[in-house]
């Protein structure tokens, strides 16, 4: 609160504290989600051998990433043999008998994007919102909207090139000197905009997602500070409007999720089947294909999994 109101006066958190607080979140966060999407993984790939080549999603908690199969052997974390009657035998079949660590398979390397895109996003939006409310007042009910939607539209700007090199990666070793020449090779091909192939279906997902995050967000938070009389929300009223608002935003975009794994998954099966890509591959394209073939209702699958940033 304002001091000159008569509340205490609020300290002001530096950049680097923004980005070191972030940072802290995004590694906790991953290390709190990773195991349920690990044990989903194995729950699946026991029904449904995985072969070589095909894509799986994988998520940490902050972002979703296209994994492409290895060899067909069975050393790959998410190959192992496992008879689960389901998530909760998993987990203690997991840690019996691969040990803990198992529950974190895989997460390393996702890091490496999805830590600096939660830094870049949060400490964005932090500044955004100091800068607007500084030049509009603090009551401008549409600054975190504007905030949230400038911020996630940076963030997944910079990552998309960066996955379509991880995924790269991940599905063959490369060298150095070899990926520049991968990446190189399509630029004169395809020019500079291949790079973010992808980049529009996570857009139309992460954008509005922010904007009525965030909104909802701050309009929670002010409204439980006012009913608790606080001029200071506690970690309990954080929490409480973080996942109100969260669940509210993942399930208004949840379409526009299922678009973007579909586009990535098909476009990445094209190119490393050197395939030519149809035309009919916009996002739009994808959404009515959805609809014609598994109603309204295919375009909400995975509602019971929804990430509540």
């Amino acid at each position: 609160m304002d001091p000159e109101a008569g509340g205490p006066e609020i300290v002001k958190v530096t950049p680097l504290q923004q980005m070191l607080a972030s940072c802290t979140g995004a590694i906790l966060t991953s290390l709190m989600v990773t195991p349920l999407d690990v044990v989903k993984i194995r729950l699946q790939a026991q029904g449904n051998l995985l072969p070589k080549g095909q894509c799986f999603v994988y998520s940490n908690g902050l972002m979703d990433h296209l994994c492409v199969c290895e060899e067909g052997s069975n050393k790959v974390w998410y190959k192992k043999p496992g008879c689960f009657q389901g998530t909760l035998d998993a987990f203690l079949k997991i840690i019996r008998n691969e040990g803990i660590k198992s529950l974190w398979s895989g997460l390393p390397p996702t890091l490496v994007m999805a830590v600096p895109a939660t830094v870049i996003y949060f400490t964005c939006y932090d500044q955004l919102t100091a800068i607007l409310r500084s030049k509009l007042g603090g009551n401008e009910t549409y600054i975190p909207i504007v905030a949230g939607i400038v911020a996630r539209f940076g963030a997944v700007t910079v990552i998309s090139p960066l996955e379509l090199i991880r995924t790269k990666m991940q599905s063959k070793k490369f060298s150095y000197q070899e990926l520049h020449r991968f990446v190189s090779k399509k630029v004169s091909e395809d020019g500079w905009i291949s790079l973010w192939r992808g980049w529009a279906p996570t857009v139309l997902r992460d954008v509005p997602f922010s904007a009525m995050y965030w909104y909802n967000y701050e309009v929670l938070r002010k409204w439980l500070c006012e009913k608790s009389d606080l001029y200071e929300p506690t970690f309990m009223i954080n929490f409480t409007s973080g996942a109100l608002s969260g669940s509210f935003a993942a399930v208004a975009t949840l379409p526009f999720d299922v678009v973007k794994t579909q586009k990535q998954t098909q476009l990445w099966m094209y190119e490393s089947h050197k395939m030519p890509v149809p035309s009919n591959m916009s996002t739009w394209a994808i959404m009515k294909n959805i609809v014609g073939e598994n109603g309204l209702s295919g375009l909400f699958t995975g509602f019971i999994n929804l990430r509540s940033l």
